[in-house]
Protein backbone atom coordinates (compact mmCIF):
# COMPACT_ATOMS: atom_id res chain seq x y z
CA UNK A 1 0.00 0.00 0.00
CA UNK A 2 0.36 3.77 -0.64
CA UNK A 3 2.46 5.59 2.23
CA UNK A 4 0.39 8.72 0.77
CA UNK A 5 -1.92 9.91 3.70
CA UNK A 6 -3.53 12.92 2.31
CA UNK A 7 -3.78 14.62 -1.08
CA UNK A 8 -4.50 17.66 -2.73
CA UNK A 9 -6.70 18.26 -5.82
CA UNK A 10 -6.56 21.45 -7.77
CA UNK A 11 -8.00 22.87 -11.27
CA UNK A 12 -5.68 25.30 -13.52
CA UNK A 13 -5.58 27.09 -16.85
CA UNK A 14 -8.50 27.06 -18.40
CA UNK A 15 -12.04 25.22 -17.21
CA UNK A 16 -13.29 22.35 -19.12
CA UNK A 17 -16.50 21.15 -19.06
CA UNK A 18 -16.11 17.71 -16.89
CA UNK A 19 -13.48 18.80 -14.18
CA UNK A 20 -16.12 18.82 -11.64
CA UNK A 21 -16.97 15.18 -11.87
CA UNK A 22 -13.23 14.59 -11.78
CA UNK A 23 -12.94 16.04 -8.69
CA UNK A 24 -15.91 14.01 -7.38
CA UNK A 25 -14.85 10.86 -8.50
CA UNK A 26 -10.86 11.39 -7.36
CA UNK A 27 -12.46 12.77 -4.05
CA UNK A 28 -14.30 9.53 -3.18
CA UNK A 29 -11.87 7.20 -4.51
CA UNK A 30 -9.18 8.89 -2.26
CA UNK A 31 -11.49 8.47 0.50
CA UNK A 32 -12.64 5.19 -0.40
CA UNK A 33 -9.25 4.24 0.56
CA UNK A 34 -8.54 5.83 3.26
CA UNK A 35 -6.66 9.04 2.29
CA UNK A 36 -7.28 12.95 3.25
CA UNK A 37 -8.63 14.96 0.67
CA UNK A 38 -8.14 19.13 0.13
CA UNK A 39 -9.22 21.00 -2.43
CA UNK A 40 -6.90 23.70 -3.40
CA UNK A 41 -8.72 26.60 -5.12
CA UNK A 42 -7.60 28.69 -7.62
CA UNK A 43 -5.12 26.59 -8.78
CA UNK A 44 -1.54 27.22 -8.23
CA UNK A 45 -2.26 30.71 -7.31
CA UNK A 46 -4.35 29.41 -4.40
CA UNK A 47 -1.98 26.79 -3.55
CA UNK A 48 0.96 29.75 -3.05
CA UNK A 49 -1.46 31.78 -1.36
CA UNK A 50 -2.95 28.55 1.04
CA UNK A 51 -6.46 29.05 -0.03
CA UNK A 52 -6.61 24.92 0.57
CA UNK A 53 -10.07 22.96 1.92
CA UNK A 54 -10.72 19.94 3.08
CA UNK A 55 -13.41 17.40 0.85
CA UNK A 56 -15.26 15.40 1.80
CA UNK A 57 -18.33 12.88 -0.27
CA UNK A 58 -20.77 15.41 1.03
CA UNK A 59 -18.62 18.17 -0.51
CA UNK A 60 -18.57 16.65 -4.24
CA UNK A 61 -22.39 15.36 -4.29
CA UNK A 62 -24.13 17.12 -7.02
CA UNK A 63 -21.55 18.47 -9.35
CA UNK A 64 -21.06 15.85 -11.86
CA UNK A 65 -23.88 17.68 -13.82
CA UNK A 66 -22.19 21.04 -13.29
CA UNK A 67 -19.78 22.63 -16.07
CA UNK A 68 -16.79 24.42 -15.05
CA UNK A 69 -14.74 24.05 -11.32
CA UNK A 70 -15.92 24.59 -8.04
CA UNK A 71 -12.51 24.33 -6.79
CA UNK A 72 -12.19 28.04 -9.22
CA UNK A 73 -8.80 28.11 -11.96
CA UNK A 74 -6.78 30.51 -12.48
CA UNK A 75 -3.49 31.28 -14.62
CA UNK A 76 -0.57 31.48 -12.24
CA UNK A 77 2.76 33.87 -13.00
CA UNK A 78 4.39 33.61 -10.03
CA UNK A 79 4.22 29.73 -10.33
CA UNK A 80 6.52 30.26 -13.13
CA UNK A 81 9.51 31.34 -11.15
CA UNK A 82 11.33 29.14 -8.28
CA UNK A 83 10.36 31.02 -5.63
CA UNK A 84 6.52 30.41 -5.99
CA UNK A 85 6.97 27.22 -6.83
CA UNK A 86 8.61 27.03 -3.11
CA UNK A 87 5.81 29.06 -1.73
CA UNK A 88 3.40 26.53 -3.10
CA UNK A 89 5.59 23.67 -1.86
CA UNK A 90 5.57 25.07 1.73
CA UNK A 91 1.77 25.97 2.03
CA UNK A 92 1.16 21.57 0.59
CA UNK A 93 3.61 20.69 3.57
CA UNK A 94 1.89 23.13 6.09
CA UNK A 95 -1.36 21.41 5.37
CA UNK A 96 -0.14 18.01 5.21
CA UNK A 97 -0.54 16.86 1.91
CA UNK A 98 1.63 14.01 0.34
CA UNK A 99 0.67 13.68 -2.99
CA UNK A 100 -1.23 16.47 -5.93
CA UNK A 101 -3.97 15.62 -8.41
CA UNK A 102 -4.05 18.09 -11.30
CA UNK A 103 -6.30 18.85 -13.58
CA UNK A 104 -5.80 21.02 -16.69
CA UNK A 105 -3.79 21.13 -20.35
CA UNK A 106 -0.09 21.36 -21.33
CA UNK A 107 0.58 24.87 -19.20
CA UNK A 108 -1.02 23.08 -15.92
CA UNK A 109 1.45 19.84 -16.25
CA UNK A 110 4.24 21.78 -16.94
CA UNK A 111 4.07 23.24 -13.67
CA UNK A 112 3.37 20.19 -12.03
CA UNK A 113 6.44 18.74 -13.99
CA UNK A 114 8.65 21.62 -12.45
CA UNK A 115 7.12 21.09 -8.80
CA UNK A 116 7.66 17.38 -8.81
CA UNK A 117 11.37 17.50 -10.11
CA UNK A 118 11.93 20.27 -7.60
CA UNK A 119 10.19 18.44 -4.61
CA UNK A 120 10.15 15.17 -5.32
CA UNK A 121 6.34 15.32 -4.45
CA UNK A 122 3.82 12.69 -6.12
CA UNK A 123 1.65 14.32 -9.35
CA UNK A 124 -1.36 12.47 -11.25
CA UNK A 125 -1.97 14.79 -13.91
CA UNK A 126 -5.94 14.72 -15.42
CA UNK A 127 -6.08 15.86 -18.69
CA UNK A 128 -8.50 18.39 -18.73
CA UNK A 129 -8.68 20.53 -21.34
CA UNK A 130 -11.49 21.23 -24.65
CA UNK A 131 -8.80 21.13 -27.30
CA UNK A 132 -8.00 17.38 -26.46
CA UNK A 133 -4.38 18.32 -27.97
CA UNK A 134 -2.17 16.61 -25.04
CA UNK A 135 0.06 13.66 -26.27
CA UNK A 136 -0.76 10.38 -24.54
CA UNK A 137 -4.48 10.25 -24.63
CA UNK A 138 -7.36 9.51 -27.10
CA UNK A 139 -9.26 12.18 -25.01
CA UNK A 140 -9.43 15.02 -22.92
CA UNK A 141 -12.32 15.40 -20.25
CA UNK A 142 -14.00 18.73 -21.61
CA UNK A 143 -13.30 17.93 -25.64
CA UNK A 144 -16.31 15.93 -26.82
CA UNK A 145 -18.95 18.48 -24.59
CA UNK A 146 -17.12 21.35 -26.50
CA UNK A 147 -17.75 19.93 -29.74
CA UNK A 148 -21.29 19.09 -29.34
CA UNK A 149 -21.70 22.66 -27.94
CA UNK A 150 -19.98 23.54 -31.80
CA UNK A 151 -22.25 21.58 -33.59
CA UNK A 152 -25.69 22.87 -31.16
CA UNK A 153 -24.35 25.97 -32.26
CA UNK A 154 -23.58 25.79 -35.72
CA UNK A 155 -26.80 23.82 -36.35
CA UNK A 156 -29.08 26.79 -35.13
CA UNK A 157 -26.46 29.59 -37.13
CA UNK A 158 -27.73 27.46 -40.30
CA UNK A 159 -30.96 27.54 -40.01
CA UNK A 160 -30.62 31.68 -40.09
CA UNK A 161 -27.89 31.47 -43.10
CA UNK A 162 -30.45 29.36 -45.12
CA UNK A 163 -33.30 31.24 -44.41
CA UNK A 164 -31.12 34.66 -45.65
CA UNK A 165 -29.02 32.74 -48.16
CA UNK A 166 -25.56 33.75 -46.13
CA UNK A 167 -22.07 32.47 -46.20
CA UNK A 168 -21.35 32.51 -42.44
CA UNK A 169 -17.79 32.41 -41.12
CA UNK A 170 -18.01 30.83 -37.64
CA UNK A 171 -14.76 30.38 -35.51
CA UNK A 172 -14.14 28.05 -33.26
CA UNK A 173 -11.55 27.35 -30.47
CA UNK A 174 -8.46 25.67 -31.50
CA UNK A 175 -5.08 28.17 -31.37
CA UNK A 176 -2.54 25.41 -32.03
CA UNK A 177 -4.73 22.77 -32.58
CA UNK A 178 -8.05 21.73 -35.03
CA UNK A 179 -9.43 19.01 -32.96
CA UNK A 180 -12.38 20.86 -31.97
CA UNK A 181 -13.02 22.47 -35.61
CA UNK A 182 -12.29 19.23 -37.93
CA UNK A 183 -14.68 16.99 -35.65
CA UNK A 184 -17.21 19.37 -35.39
CA UNK A 185 -17.53 20.54 -38.62
CA UNK A 186 -17.54 16.68 -39.64
CA UNK A 187 -20.69 16.62 -37.49
CA UNK A 188 -22.40 19.66 -38.38
CA UNK A 189 -21.90 19.35 -42.00
CA UNK A 190 -19.59 22.52 -42.81
CA UNK A 191 -18.57 23.10 -46.54
CA UNK A 192 -15.78 24.22 -45.36
CA UNK A 193 -13.29 23.28 -42.39
CA UNK A 194 -10.16 25.50 -42.01
CA UNK A 195 -7.19 23.97 -39.35
CA UNK A 196 -4.29 24.98 -38.58
CA UNK A 197 -2.80 21.42 -39.51
CA UNK A 198 -3.24 22.26 -43.23
CA UNK A 199 -0.24 22.96 -44.89
CA UNK A 200 -1.93 24.69 -48.29
CA UNK A 201 -3.24 27.93 -48.70
CA UNK A 202 -6.56 27.85 -47.04
CA UNK A 203 -7.63 31.13 -47.80
CA UNK A 204 -7.23 30.77 -51.57
CA UNK A 205 -9.28 27.32 -50.76
CA UNK A 206 -12.31 29.51 -49.04
CA UNK A 207 -11.42 31.80 -52.24
CA UNK A 208 -11.80 28.85 -54.94
CA UNK A 209 -14.83 27.52 -52.78
CA UNK A 210 -16.78 31.42 -53.54
CA UNK A 211 -16.02 31.55 -56.68
CA UNK A 212 -18.10 28.12 -57.38
CA UNK A 213 -20.59 28.88 -55.03
CA UNK A 214 -21.48 32.37 -56.95
CA UNK A 215 -22.78 30.36 -59.79
CA UNK A 216 -25.33 28.25 -57.30
CA UNK A 217 -26.39 30.90 -54.48
CA UNK A 218 -26.69 29.10 -51.80
CA UNK A 219 -25.93 29.82 -48.14
CA UNK A 220 -22.90 27.87 -46.83
CA UNK A 221 -21.07 27.79 -43.57
CA UNK A 222 -16.98 27.88 -43.05
CA UNK A 223 -15.85 26.73 -39.86
CA UNK A 224 -12.70 28.44 -38.78
CA UNK A 225 -10.20 27.31 -36.42
CA UNK A 226 -8.62 30.16 -34.51
CA UNK A 227 -5.12 29.63 -34.66
CA UNK A 228 -5.13 30.04 -38.50
CA UNK A 229 -2.05 31.44 -39.61
CA UNK A 230 -4.07 33.08 -42.55
CA UNK A 231 -6.31 34.98 -39.55
CA UNK A 232 -9.39 34.48 -37.61
CA UNK A 233 -12.94 34.48 -39.52
CA UNK A 234 -13.36 38.03 -39.31
CA UNK A 235 -9.88 38.19 -40.94
CA UNK A 236 -10.78 36.55 -43.43
CA UNK A 237 -14.10 37.42 -43.89
CA UNK A 238 -12.90 41.10 -44.65
CA UNK A 239 -10.51 39.92 -47.47
CA UNK A 240 -12.67 37.98 -49.00
CA UNK A 241 -16.17 40.27 -48.63
CA UNK A 242 -14.90 42.35 -51.24
CA UNK A 243 -13.96 39.96 -53.71
CA UNK A 244 -17.37 38.26 -53.37
CA UNK A 245 -19.48 41.62 -52.98
CA UNK A 246 -22.95 39.58 -54.33
CA UNK A 247 -22.38 37.34 -50.99
CA UNK A 248 -24.45 38.40 -47.57
CA UNK A 249 -21.01 36.87 -45.31
CA UNK A 250 -21.23 36.93 -42.13
CA UNK A 251 -18.87 36.12 -38.71
CA UNK A 252 -20.04 34.72 -35.77
CA UNK A 253 -17.51 33.45 -33.09
CA UNK A 254 -18.44 31.25 -30.77
CA UNK A 255 -15.85 32.15 -28.22
CA UNK A 256 -15.76 30.76 -24.43
CA UNK A 257 -19.41 29.31 -24.77
CA UNK A 258 -17.73 26.08 -25.89
CA UNK A 259 -16.27 26.37 -22.51
CA UNK A 260 -19.39 26.09 -20.69
CA UNK A 261 -22.24 24.30 -20.30
CA UNK A 262 -22.90 20.60 -18.64
CA UNK A 263 -20.91 17.96 -19.29
CA UNK A 264 -21.86 15.03 -21.70
CA UNK A 265 -22.34 11.43 -20.92
CA UNK A 266 -18.85 10.90 -21.98
CA UNK A 267 -17.46 13.44 -20.66
CA UNK A 268 -18.88 12.06 -17.08
CA UNK A 269 -17.43 8.57 -17.83
CA UNK A 270 -13.91 9.63 -18.49
CA UNK A 271 -13.76 12.23 -15.44
CA UNK A 272 -14.97 9.01 -13.46
CA UNK A 273 -12.64 6.91 -14.96
CA UNK A 274 -9.56 8.94 -14.87
CA UNK A 275 -10.58 10.53 -11.04
CA UNK A 276 -10.54 6.88 -10.00
CA UNK A 277 -7.60 5.74 -12.12
CA UNK A 278 -5.53 9.02 -10.39
CA UNK A 279 -5.74 7.49 -7.14
CA UNK A 280 -5.36 4.22 -8.47
CA UNK A 281 -1.65 5.85 -10.16
CA UNK A 282 -0.85 6.88 -6.30
CA UNK A 283 -1.87 3.54 -4.53
CA UNK A 284 1.31 1.96 -7.11
CA UNK A 285 3.34 4.73 -6.43
CA UNK A 286 3.90 6.22 -9.50
CA UNK A 287 5.39 9.77 -9.13
CA UNK A 288 4.89 11.82 -12.16
CA UNK A 289 2.11 10.37 -14.59
CA UNK A 290 -0.90 11.19 -16.53
CA UNK A 291 -3.80 8.85 -16.86
CA UNK A 292 -5.30 9.21 -19.83
CA UNK A 293 -7.71 6.78 -22.28
CA UNK A 294 -6.07 5.27 -25.69
CA UNK A 295 -8.46 2.78 -27.37
CA UNK A 296 -10.86 3.00 -24.21
CA UNK A 297 -7.73 1.42 -21.79
CA UNK A 298 -6.47 3.05 -18.74
CA UNK A 299 -3.07 4.24 -19.52
CA UNK A 300 -0.60 6.46 -17.86
CA UNK A 301 2.27 8.72 -19.59
CA UNK A 302 5.04 10.60 -17.74
CA UNK A 303 3.84 14.01 -17.41
CA UNK A 304 6.82 15.20 -18.83
CA UNK A 305 6.17 13.41 -21.92
CA UNK A 306 2.72 14.83 -22.50
CA UNK A 307 4.78 18.33 -22.59
CA UNK A 308 7.28 17.35 -24.44
CA UNK A 309 6.07 15.58 -27.67
CA UNK A 310 2.93 16.86 -30.08
CA UNK A 311 -0.54 15.31 -30.53
CA UNK A 312 -1.11 15.50 -33.82
CA UNK A 313 -4.55 15.51 -35.58
CA UNK A 314 -6.00 12.57 -37.59
CA UNK A 315 -5.17 13.45 -40.98
CA UNK A 316 -8.06 10.84 -42.15
CA UNK A 317 -10.48 13.11 -40.47
CA UNK A 318 -8.84 15.96 -42.89
CA UNK A 319 -9.20 13.46 -46.32
CA UNK A 320 -12.86 12.66 -44.74
CA UNK A 321 -13.46 16.16 -44.60
CA UNK A 322 -12.13 17.01 -48.06
CA UNK A 323 -14.07 14.20 -49.05
CA UNK A 324 -17.75 14.95 -48.25
CA UNK A 325 -17.18 18.61 -49.00
CA UNK A 326 -19.78 20.42 -51.22
CA UNK A 327 -17.24 21.57 -53.69
CA UNK A 328 -14.85 20.10 -56.28
CA UNK A 329 -10.95 19.58 -55.88
CA UNK A 330 -9.13 22.09 -53.96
Amino acid sequence: MSKIKSIGILTSGGDAPGMNAAIRSTTRAAIHNGMKVFGIRKGYEGMIDGDIIPLSSEDVSGVIQKGGTFLLTARSPRFRHYDGIKAGYEQLKKFGIDALVVLGGDGTFKGANELSDEFDIPIIGIPCTIDNDLYGTDYTIGFDTAVNTVVEAVDKIRDTASSHNRIFFVEVMGREAGFVAINSGIACGAEIIMVPEIQYDQLEKARKFLAERATKNKSSIILVAEGLKEGGAMDIAKILEPEFPQFDIRVSVLGHIQRGGSPSAKDRVIASRLGVAAIDALLDSQKCVMVGVAHDKIVQVPLNKTVKQHKSIDKDLICLSENIATYGPK
